[in-house]
């Protein structure tokens, strides 16, 4: 059984991006999309201009700090699963977390986006907080369908509705 990452969140987290579950890569890293072709912090980029993109040895500590103070959180609903590899269709006997928790760790949360189908495959939990809930496009590079500007559009829609942009 392999458990997942921490929450990334913070008392001001406004919106929640929520995976499935953390890929091989960022489960050795101990880091949210840990594997260096998967869009993520690409995306942010993009939606942050004018934010360098902190690279070197503590870069994943300035990254998450970088995010959190402009209002986003992290997180997966998977807490912990049995796994061969990286893919979402692998993912067997998963443990989902406790979404309950999020009122109080993130008292200003106003809307959490899943981080493609797998994650909104759970929407119905976090439905339950009264909150909007976002599907969007996939950042793992097996989501190649997408282009990357199709999907940062849809990430920046979600972003500028909340406020984040």
């Amino acid at each position: 059984m392999l458990t997942g990452l921490a929450p990334l969140v913070s008392s001001n987290t406004r919106l929640l991006i929520l995976g499935s579950f953390p890929g091989a890569a960022s489960l050795a890293a101990q880091q949210y999309y840990g594997h260096p072709q998967n869009q993520f912090w690409r995306i942010l980029q993009a939606i942050w201009p004018s934010c360098a993109m902190p690279t070197g040895a503590d870069s994943y500590k300035i990254r998450s700090e970088w995010l959190l103070a402009r209002g986003l959180g992290v997180w997966d609903v998977y807490a912990a699963c049995e796994r061969e590899g990286s893919l979402d269709s692998s993912i067997r006997k998963p443990v989902v977390n406790d979404f309950a928790q999020l009122r109080r760790w993130c008292p200003e949360l106003q809307a959490i986006a899943h981080n493609g189908g797998e994650s909104f495959k759970h929407a119905r939990h976090t439905e339950l907080l009264g909150l909007p809930v976002y599907r969007l496009p996939s950042t793992s590079p097996a989501n190649a369908s997408w282009s990357f500007e199709r999907k940062l559009a849809a990430w920046r829609e979600v972003f500028e509705k909340h406020g984040l942009v």
